[in-house]
């Protein structure tokens, strides 16, 4: 798998990272009760393969229910770009609307459906994997891009 970096962040540009990951990105439309207010779309990539560039002190956090997902968003503007989502506490969200232009080749939208949360998770057979690191990384900087 060849992956890119992205990068992105809030709207007022407090808030900035970066992503290793496919050009061609795997978004999940969930409808569970927040996501369905905040419109959250999101890929899921490995901790490890995130990085926050700066703003760590204008990130706020709201969670519920469970408290797994960390719905963190600029305190200044108000945009979540990315979050711990529930389903991948071992990694993050990504909203790919809060990426910079210039590196998304395709976007497939997967719905998930979060109303009934267990069914769609023990259904899901791969959505877990989404946030483990693939194994025999090799990172190629002059190209900015990783092949797997």
């Amino acid at each position: 798998m060849n992956l890119v970096k992205h990068t992105g962040g809030c709207h007022c540009g407090a808030v900035r990272f970066q992503v290793w990951n496919s050009p061609d990105l795997h978004v999940f439309h969930c409808n569970c009760s927040i996501c369905t207010k905040k419109q959250n779309h999101h890929f899921v990539v490995p901790k490890s393969q995130f990085t926050l560039l700066k703003g760590s002190e204008n990130l706020t956090m709201y969670t519920f229910n469970t408290h797994v997902a960390k719905h963190s968003f600029c305190k200044i503007c108000g945009v979540q770009s990315f979050y711990t989502p529930r389903s991948n506490p071992d990694g993050y969200g990504i909203a790919p609307h809060c990426l910079d232009p210039g590196t998304v080749h395709s976007v497939t939208i997967e719905k998930f459906c979060g109303e009934k949360w267990e069914e769609s998770m023990q259904a899901h057979r791969s959505i877990r994997d989404m946030s483990k690191p693939v194994a025999d990384t090799q990172l190629t900087k002059q190209n900015n891009t990783i092949d797997k």
